[in-house]
């Protein structure tokens, strides 16, 4: 192999093969592509792409072919090879994870997006307001950026907005109650909903695990999906917070499409074009 490949983010593993093959070396240079069109070179690619996705969450094709150095079709029929044995499920442009990770994971993922779509978030709130915020780990970060804010009125299905209003004694909370789902640190079922049917809000903050415009709102959680369109029906506005890398993704069920949305707020990775097709259906798109 040439040293050309030091870099590529497979060449550990394929220089253990050429290490092996030593012997053979003039082979090896002679015919390159050798390593890497053999079964052994899939099956690398498809433990990298694995990998990549228990770390990031999702694949994009195009990122994928330049990193391996393969077409966009091998790609493809590698994801489609995952696919086929549950591993993933393919979307748009690229690929996700098929179960529901859990929150406290999700979490550590992309930080600093989810921080300011937060603050965006909490800067539409003002003392006295009356708000709803649906579970999610952009979401609950809302109430911690509401410290400046006295008076505001809190009801939540998040566990994790509870603990960080908690710490502000001028929020009053108010949690629904419900069956716990310990995947999203959320309170669910008829019990969340009833609750959720007694109050009239002003906003109301909502997560997603996928949004096209298209599609509009996925989910892969049903009964997070029946909260979620409660709050929808009980506040004047409806804002979606969701970090770029949501966008392009389908969820297992249908929420809301995003013309029942006031806005959206996302990061700077969303791709002018996507931003451009969804400003035709949401009226106000904020990018931070």
């Amino acid at each position: 192999m040439s040293d050309d490949n030091s870099t590529h983010p497979l060449a550990r593993q394929e220089s253990s093969v050429y290490r092996f093959n030593v012997s053979k070396r003039k082979l090896i240079r002679n015919k390159p592509k050798a390593v890497w069109d053999v079964t052994v070179g899939r099956a690398s690619r498809e433990t990298y792409m694995l990998d990549l996705l228990a770390k990031d969450g999702s694949l994009s094709v195009s990122a994928l072919s330049r990193d391996l150095g393969v077409s966009e079709v091998t790609v493809r029929t590698n994801l489609r090879d995952l696919e086929s044995k549950g591993l993933l499920t393919r979307t748009h442009g690229g690929a996700q994870r098929t179960s529901v990770v859990d929150v406290l994971d999700r979490q550590r993922s992309r930080i600093d997006e989810k921080d300011r779509i937060a603050a965006a978030a909490a800067d539409l709130v003002v003392d006295g307001d009356t708000i709803m915020i649906e579970a999610g780990t952009t979401t609950a970060l809302v109430a911690r950026y509401l410290s400046n804010r006295r008076g505001v009125q809190i009801v939540t299905n998040s566990t994790l907005v509870f603990a960080y209003a908690r710490q502000n004694p001028q929020l009053k909370v108010i949690l629904t109650g419900g069956e716990f789902h310990h995947e999203s640190e959320s309170l669910v079922g008829p019990v969340a909903l009833r609750t959720i049917h007694d109050f009239n809000v002003r906003l109301a903050f909502v997560g997603t695990d996928g949004f096209t415009s298209h599609r509009g709102m996925t989910t892969q959680f049903p009964q997070g999906a029946e909260v979620l369109a409660a709050m929808r029906e009980r506040a004047e506005e409806t804002w979606l917070l969701a970090d770029s890398s949501k966008y392009g993704r389908a969820g297992f069920v249908s929420v809301l499409p995003l013309s029942g949305l006031a806005g959206i707020i996302t990061d700077s990775g969303l791709a002018p074009e996507a931003a451009e097709q969804l400003a035709v259906t949401v009226p106000d798109i904020r990018i931070v």
